[in-house]
């Protein structure tokens, strides 16, 4: 049986792009076509690569994972190809349109034209040349809707790899419609399914098609399993002895990594690996960016007189937005790393892993989606929760989707196992895989608990689809990884820039006279005959116990002090209960807040410090460092499991419908983190920890 030719030497002719003819003799030259504008549909099921492909031919940059969900509504994309012009419709991954599911519904509302997008004029198909038994039954159910349909046979290189034997314009004359052979994932076959498309949409492509196996006009799913099995049986040959290899292979991989003991196991290894590649390759340009902002500091200096305006460019805008840029690195590398475990297929069978855990905490094996993207953020996680079907099983998923470490909690993470571990960055790797770890648990414990009381009853089994074993793409994961950066810097740029402003303006007036004892020390300073070392020492004190009055008598720290009473149980002090309260609109804020608050208070030179040892030695109204070891601990369990995240609130009341479910999880998220931070700090000073 003949295989399917390198797409990379197709021709463009119709018969050279899968679209089969009535005659074997050469096909005549043809004049070149009109230009075309068209509205295609991509679809197909999920893990056959339709949004690498997308992604291919629009440029766009919507997420591609290898597990059910992540496309959750259609996207749109365009492509201009010479005189032609094309506009891409990234329909949800879907194994059927007869589900009663929300991607199955989005489907059929736009491929019958029933939305605010009008009908396509063609649907691509993507299909996954290593599963065609599953994939051809969506394209049966496709091609009875009487669209013009192309069939892009994806991942043609790993089904060669298997031994499978495709004949591309035998299985397009059995279907009726062209089939393309590609492999999105590096590009090959993009250029020959555009020309492909423009043959079929701007020629009579039908009439010269062979007549196909007729579709079975019932649609049931068995008589749709009996097509495709018949297609298969006359387009796919044998299986050599690399595809036997493959499948061994296979299996060997899956026998671990889905094994109950091993595979939790191999997924706590990743997981760490993951978090110490994290810190240790992240250490250097984190370095390059506190220089560039010390640098930026040093050249306000030069160019500004004192006064107000260079204060608020050097301590307000530039210390703001370095306490929270120099956390960029970790973010884009976090996603980076994410996104090649996803392009593997490991992240799929950790899915299946996790499912087992889910379940005895009263979670759907469906959660894993939505719950793995609120490691990026809680809105986008929340919003996946759609796709489970069972009301409660779905309500239960949103309310501890938040206890998720999300991207906002990273920079506060980072700060405050820095101060814990200074020295010591293999502990305090350990200490950031802890605080998701806690995460996790408190995740599960909630649910365990709202299942047996508010939500009663048991989640639905659910049934996984592990992908193929593939080299990750590093373009999908620099794509990934700026994504995310950029997302970060557009935060950074807005809320966290006014809140730095802000918070500066608040810190800064009104202004105080010094306190007596700093007037003193300038004066026995500026004495006859003391020595000039003397008098730099007196000189310094004397100006931090300046700015120590200054923070005490701003807004700011009349703010905080009203309210710290409140937290001083948990070991804040005024300047931590400003940071605290400050990141319930953002929780990356209160990196920048307490940057600007200590920004004028630490000893010694405070332009050859970073951010990170200016907040170290930043004092509070007494002497002692603000974050001690027992404050920081209790500052770091607030953070892991607090509600601080206004947006966060706002999606599950749209979600939800209710006011009720977003104040259930407001009060018992930051009752929990008030609680656990109380005992934890207080337990810490009972043992003699400061």
């Amino acid at each position: 049986m003949p295989t399917v030719a390198n797409p990379l030497h197709a021709r463009d002719e119709l018969g050279e792009v899968g679209i089969p003819v009535t005659s074997s003799a050469p096909s005549p030259e043809r004049a070149p076509l009109a230009a075309i504008s068209a509205r295609v549909a991509l679809i197909g099921n999920p893990n056959t690569g339709k949004t690498t492909l997308f992604n291919r031919l629009c440029g766009a940059r919507a997420k591609t994972a290898n597990f059910p969900g992540t496309t959750t509504g259609a996207r749109v994309g365009r492509r201009q190809r010479d005189e032609d012009r094309f506009e891409f419709v990234d329909l949800p991954g879907v194994y059927q349109l007869s589900l009663d599911v929300p991607e199955a519904r989005v489907c059929r509302v736009i491929l019958k034209g029933e939305s605010l997008y009008r009908q396509p004029d063609a649907v691509v198909v993507v299909v996954d040349a290593c599963n065609l038994s599953r994939n051809l039954v969506l394209v049966g159910e496709l091609l009875a809707y009487g669209l013009p349909v192309v069939v892009a046979l994806n991942m043609v290189d790993l089904a060669q790899r298997r031994g499978l034997s495709l004949d591309a314009r035998r299985l397009g004359a059995l279907l009726g419609c062209p089939v393309v052979p590609m492999v999105a994932r590096r590009g090959i076959g993009v250029d020959t399914l555009l020309r492909g498309l423009k043959r079929l949409l701007a020629s009579d492509g039908f009439s010269r098609l062979q007549t196909p196996v007729p579709v079975p006009s019932s649609g049931s799913i068995d008589a749709l399993s009996e097509w495709a099995d018949r297609i298969i049986v006359e387009s796919v040959g044998g299986r050599g002895a690399i595809g036997s290899e493959t499948d061994t292979f296979t299996e060997r991989l899956d026998k671990t990594f889905t094994h109950p003991v091993a595979g939790m196991l191999v997924f706590l290894a990743v997981m760490g690996a993951l978090f110490w590649t994290l810190f240790a390759l992240a250490t250097v340009p984190m370095d390059l960016i506190e220089a560039t902002f010390a640098y930026l500091g040093e050249l306000v200096g030069r160019y500004l007189p004192p006064g107000p305006v260079h204060d608020l460019v050097a301590e307000g805008i530039i210390g703001g937005i370095a306490g929270t840029v120099v956390f960029l690195p970790q973010i884009c590398l976090l996603f980076f790393l994410i996104s090649l475990l996803e392009d593997t297929g490991y992240l799929a069978r950790a899915a299946f892993v996790m499912d087992r855990v889910l379940c005895r905490f009263g979670l759907p094996g469906h959660a894993f989606v939505p719950l793995l993207t609120s490691h990026a953020c809680a809105l986008p996680g929340i919003m996946a929760a759609r796709l489970i079907p069972d009301r409660r099983d779905r309500l239960a998923t949103i309310l501890i989707a938040p206890f998720m470490s999300c991207s906002a909690r990273l920079p506060v993470y980072v700060l405050l196992t820095s101060l814990l571990f200074a020295e010591r960055p293999a502990f305090a790797g350990l200490a950031f895989a802890g605080c998701y770890l806690l995460g996790g648990t408190a995740a599960m414990a909630s649910a365990l608990l709202v299942r047996r009381t508010l939500l009663t009853g048991w989640a639905r089994p659910m049934v996984l689809e592990l992908p193929s074993y593939k080299v990750p793409s590093l373009l999908n994961a620099l794509v990934a990884a700026k994504d995310q950066g950029v997302a970060f810097l557009k935060t950074a740029g807005t809320i966290i820039m006014a809140i730095c402003i802000v918070m500066w303006w608040l810190s800064a007036y009104p202004s105080v006279d010094p306190p007596p004892e700093a007037v003193a020390l300038r004066a026995q300073a500026a004495q006859a005959g003391v020595s000039a070392e003397r008098a730099a020492e007196w000189t310094q004190e004397a100006d931090n116990l300046t700015a120590r009055a200054e923070q005490a008598g701003s807004f700011a720290g009349r703010m905080g002090r009203f309210a710290q009473p409140v937290f001083a149980p948990l070991g804040y002090d005024w300047q931590l209960t400003v940071g605290v309260l400050t990141s319930f609109l953002a929780r990356e804020v209160f990196v920048s807040t307490m940057s600007v608050l200590v920004g004028a208070s630490p000893d010694g030179d405070v332009e050859d410090q970073g951010v990170i040892d200016r907040i170290r030695a930043a004092p509070r109204d007494d002497g002692r460092p603000v974050f001690t070891p027992a404050t920081s601990v209790s500052v770091l369990l607030f953070f892991v499991l607090a509600m601080q995240c206004l947006p966060t609130l706002a999606v599950t009341r749209r979600e939800t419908g209710s006011l009720k479910w977003a104040g259930v999880q407001l009060g018992y998220m930051s009752g929990l983190a008030y609680v656990t931070a109380f005992v934890v700090y207080q337990s810490l000073r009972l043992l003699g920890v400061s």
